[in-house]
């Protein structure tokens, strides 16, 4: 297949990854309120939002940013393959299976989190700083194929 037919497919997967990293960035902010609320008792000054709400988004922007991962898998695996005819033509592919993989194993932890499981809360931060690297990665290795594509 030519490139033309495939544009649209590479503008929603860059649409997607720009809104996986807002929604990252996000989840640490909202995930910090958290940490803030926990400790101290008390937001910072400047959120009006309870400690519910908080978590409420935290969790919204944690299922979004898990949507939006597997539409780019999904996207990265249809666009190489029409594309090139096979995959793992970069280190972008495991880059990419790498931060899926991230994702999956951070949200899967944060279902996790309870009194009873003190290890879950370490794990889902520790996966998210190692993701906060991934995201790094699997962004470098995108540009790179996205000049590929590029006339």
């Amino acid at each position: 297949m030519n490139l033309p037919s495939f544009l649209w497919l590479w503008k929603i997967a860059a649409w997607s990854m720009g809104l996986a990293l807002v929604a990252y960035l996000l989840l640490a902010i909202s995930g910090f309120w958290m940490w803030r609320l926990r400790s101290s008792g008390q937001a910072p000054s400047f959120l009006l939002w309870s400690g519910t709400e908080v978590r409420s988004l935290h969790y919204l922007m944690g299922i979004s940013m898990v949507s939006l991962v597997l539409l780019l898998l999904a996207i990265g695996i249809i666009g190489t393959l029409g594309h090139f005819g096979t995959l793992g033509q970069s280190s972008h592919l495991w880059a990419g299976l790498i931060v899926v993989g991230l994702v999956l194993l951070s949200a899967l932890s944060a279902t996790q989190i309870s009194a009873r499981r003190f290890w879950a809360r370490p794990l889902h931060i520790s996966l998210n700083i190692i993701l906060f690297l991934g995201l790094a990665w699997v962004s470098l290795t995108g540009w790179s194929v996205v000049q590929k594509y590029l006339p």
